[in-house]
């Protein structure tokens, strides 16, 4: 049996009790009482670490591993159960270090959504901070606070960061900051969690049902009568349904809707949960996007610019919606593909502009499809009977990156 204990946010250090080998961090093999004789292993890499606990498991001697708060919530006991089983394990969490963090904020957390950054890309994080109003952030060495903060700064939302070091321990520390703040200061080495909270956001009285963040819509394709638009220049219902499909928009990742208009993709985009960017060149467009997405209740951080010239400043996105279809739409398409690291959605009403885009999508090693989107909808004549109205078809083109080939894959 591997015994597992949480350590370091609050109370008193755990009981390592008998043991022959205990594993932890420095922190937290200094904060505990270990027997006399016991093995202290300072935690590292992660595999040495395995192995070594692996020996003295197989030779009958006693392991104690101190982690932090919950080893079971994004800790160390995923990696020990894959390795070792979970009937190997005696698991004694202490609080969470993201309970304790929101405890002294004063808020609930059941609504938050919760993303480690620790060893892992902080773009993830950032993009979840970006579309989501309640989030806790654990952090890592090189994406913490401050990298965070700077990614922030740079989307011009309305955020504040509570930044929670060393919970639990005599040099707590709790300060809520903007994040250009979180940014200018040196936080060290500390492993961190990070509030990450939409200002002026309302709390909830009601208790939600299941916990985390606010589920997918119930239906998406809204009706055009639901975004403030000029002239009708809003994507349709029906082609924004099959853009959606394409586009697959997700927590954690960021869509550019480049020729955004009414911005009525970006902001279906942004109820699905993922961080949105949306570009046009009018700032009569920017100004109306951003209307659509304060009535929607969403994030979508709105750019005046045209593009591709525009597109530079952005941060990378994983899929792409393009809409317009000017003159230079297969430039615009080709600086997109290049930079999209998942999907690339074009709508074009003009027949002429579909093989340039179709190959400025293979060009830039993306596979391209797509099909022309007919459409006739019900529309009441007189005497209470009904024809057919029928749209003005539309080009739906989409492109996705191949996923890399695994090794021992078949080619």
């Amino acid at each position: 049996m591997i015994t597992v204990l949480g350590a370091g946010t609050g109370g008193p250090p755990p009981a390592v009790g008998a043991a022959d080998l205990v594993v932890g961090a420095a922190r937290h093999l200094d904060a505990a009482r270990l027997p006399a004789g016991a093995r202290r292993l300072v935690l590292g890499p992660l595999a040495p670490a395995l192995d070594e606990i692996g020996a003295y498991a197989d030779a009958g001697r006693r392991v104690v591993v101190l982690a932090s708060g919950d080893p079971g919530f994004f800790g160390i006991v995923r990696a020990l159960g894959a390795r070792f089983g979970a009937g190997a394990l005696d698991v004694r969490p202490s609080a969470p270090s993201v309970a304790v963090a929101f405890a002294r904020a004063g808020l609930s957390w059941d609504d938050a959504v919760v993303v480690s950054a620790h060893g892992r890309d902080l773009r993830t994080a950032v993009n979840v901070c970006r579309a989501h109003p309640k989030t806790a952030v654990l952090t890592g060495p090189g994406a913490g606070a401050a990298e965070l903060g700077a990614a922030l700064a740079r989307t011009g939302l309305d955020r504040t960061l509570v930044v929670a070091n060393g919970l639990g321990s005599a040099g707590e520390s709790v300060v809520a900051l903007s994040p250009r703040e979180a940014a200018d200061r040196d936080w060290g080495d500390a492993v961190s969690v990070v509030l990450c909270l939409r200002s002026g956001a309302a709390v909830s009285a009601a208790a939600g049902t299941v916990a985390g963040p606010a589920p997918a819509p119930a239906g998406w394709a809204l009706p055009e009568a639901d975004f403030a638009h000029r002239d009708s220049m809003v994507t349709k219902f029906e082609v924004r349904a099959l853009a959606l499909a394409r586009l697959g928009p997700r927590t954690g990742e960021l869509v550019w809707d480049v020729g955004a208009g009414s911005g009525s993709v970006a902001v279906e985009c942004a109820r699905f949960g993922a961080a949105v960017v949306a570009v046009d060149k009018s700032p009569e467009a920017v100004e109306r996007v951003r209307a659509n997405a304060a009535a929607h209740g969403v994030d979508v951080e709105a750019v005046v610019g045209r593009a591709p010239d525009v597109l530079g400043q952005l941060a990378e996105p994983d899929a792409v919606f393009v809409g317009g279809g000017g003159s230079d739409v297969a430039a615009v398409v080709a600086a997109c593909a290049r930079r999209a690291r998942r999907a690339v959605v074009v709508t074009l009403a003009a027949v002429d502009r579909v093989a340039e885009v179709r190959a400025a999508l293979a060009a830039a090693g993306l596979t391209p499809d797509g099909v022309l989107l007919q459409s006739s909808r019900l529309a009441p004549l007189p005497g209470d009977v009904t024809r057919l109205a029928a749209a003005n078809p539309v080009f739906v083109l989409w492109a996705e990156r191949p996923a890399p080939r695994t090794e021992g894959a078949p080619a």
